[in-house]
């Protein structure tokens, strides 16, 4: 992820919050899970609300904060576990969490994330700005760790599923 230039949390005070790395799984992302040689456990599994996917055979498999990588190690540790002998799993995201935009565009909510995502992108999937929009005011919230930051960003800022963007009104 990319950082938030001069972002802020909702406490006084401001800070500059670190890139987090390669894309990391949370609750709403629908990942795609090949079992090679298992047909029958290939599918696509919804991470839940716990941060866990339902798998065949072995149960819930905790995937929320980690990697698509990391995310096949445990499935095929946990099928390796009496389950197949050298399991060879792969895992890759089939569909991202949404993010949201609010504030002065034409429809307001949740929306498909799509990679490389930008604000202008959003703004556009989100029908356009209002007559009343500031063009020149866009805010981002983003969970980072356990906290929601907030910054100021350009149309060409990237998004990220789980992003809020909030378009603000101009004042005459």
């Amino acid at each position: 992820m990319m950082p938030l230039a001069g972002c802020s949390t909702t406490r006084p005070g401001s800070y500059f919050v670190e890139p987090t790395g390669p894309y990391t799984l949370d609750t709403g992302d629908v990942v795609r899970v090949s079992v090679y040689g298992d047909q029958e456990l290939s599918n696509t599994y919804r991470v839940s609300d716990s941060g866990n996917i339902a798998f065949p055979l072995v149960g819930q498999v905790q995937v929320r904060g980690q990697t698509t990588a990391v995310a096949a190690s445990r499935i095929a540790g946990a099928l390796a576990n009496g389950y197949l002998r050298n399991p060879n799993v792969a895992v890759e995201v089939s569909e991202y969490r949404p993010f949201f935009i609010q504030g002065a565009v034409r429809t307001s909510g949740q929306f498909a994330y799509l990679p490389n995502m930008t604000v202008r992108a959003a703004i556009s999937t989100a029908g356009g700005y209002t007559e009343t929009a500031d063009r020149n005011q866009v805010t981002i919230y983003r969970r980072q760790g356990n906290e929601m930051v907030r910054g100021p960003a350009s149309l060409d800022f990237p998004i990220y599923p789980g992003d809020t963007v909030v378009i603000s009104e101009r004042w005459f």
